[in-house]
């Protein structure tokens, strides 16, 4: 406990004043996303409830099993209610610990529901793991064969231009697969042209839907927050030098396979 105050720059006097956040995924709403995009602030600033009743708020993202990583110490400034009957705090980021936003990873089995405790209750079970060398950041491309990416993680990989996945889409071409987490449909698609997947998927991160017609539609009646379901996967790859007719009747062939024109998300 004194050393994480300590790491924290804190003083036990101080946690009187304190509230808890374990932040963890509610559906396809990830605080891990938000860090990701460098927008958690405004991702913990929207609240349900009034869950922030004290000046000061030390935040953690689930990061592993039972491991947490330390996201910030912030004042809350004010709070007023949201159209939507939830909150909206105002914060700022204060200097305490913030070499470590995103490095340190501490151990603490969280027993309860309560995502907002008050340290009294749980602080001097936190313990320290482990100080990354750097800021945690999205995994490396895992291999062609390995991928299998939500919407939201592949927004952040596109808006980091996380370079070794960069690399690796931006230079095959070839058959990928969404799947519809909610549902169980399929969308069979190709990619090729300059930058292949990299240049198709990023089309999906604009709007969600990439322009195909059945996801298009899905998106303008669920809105933008459906693909958020979408699970993205790679079928095969080819070389940049393939043709594109062959890239095209290879995605037909998976179409006819996987059923996608009959109970998927394939319109032709």
């Amino acid at each position: 406990m004194s050393t994480l105050l300590t790491l924290l720059d804190l003083n036990i006097t101080l946690l009187k004043d304190v509230k808890l956040h374990f932040a963890s995924g509610v559906g396809n709403n990830e605080p891990m996303d938000a860090f990701f995009n460098g927008t958690f602030k405004e991702w913990q600033e929207d609240q349900s409830g009034k869950n922030f009743e004290k000046p000061y708020i030390i935040a953690f993202i689930s990061y592993k099993k039972h491991e947490w990583m330390f996201a910030g110490v912030y004042r809350s400034l004010s709070v007023r209610q949201s159209e939507k009957g939830g909150y909206i705090y105002k914060t700022e980021l204060l200097d305490h610990g913030k070499e470590f936003i995103g490095r340190l990873i501490i151990h603490f089995e969280k027993t309860f529901r309560n995502s907002y405790p008050y340290p009294k209750t749980c602080f001097h079970l936190l313990t320290l793991t482990e100080i990354l060398r750097e800021p945690y950041t999205m995994a490396p491309f895992p291999g062609f064969e390995n991928v299998s990416v939500s919407f939201n993680d592949l927004n952040s990989i596109i808006q980091q231009q996380e370079p070794s996945w960069k690399s690796a889409l931006s230079n095959v071409k070839g058959i990928y697969l969404i799947t519809d987490s909610s549902n169980g449909k399929l969308y069979v698609g190709s990619a090729s042209g300059r930058n292949a997947f990299w240049s198709r998927w990023s089309e999906y991160c604009k709007n969600g839907h990439g322009g195909n017609k059945l996801l298009r539609d899905i998106i303008q009646k669920q809105g933008i927050e459906h693909a958020n379901s979408f699970i993205f996967s790679i079928l095969e790859t080819r070389s940049m030098n393939s043709e594109d007719d062959s890239i095209i009747s290879r995605e037909s062939y998976w179409k006819k396979v996987l059923l996608t024109r009959i109970h998927g998300y394939n319109h032709n």
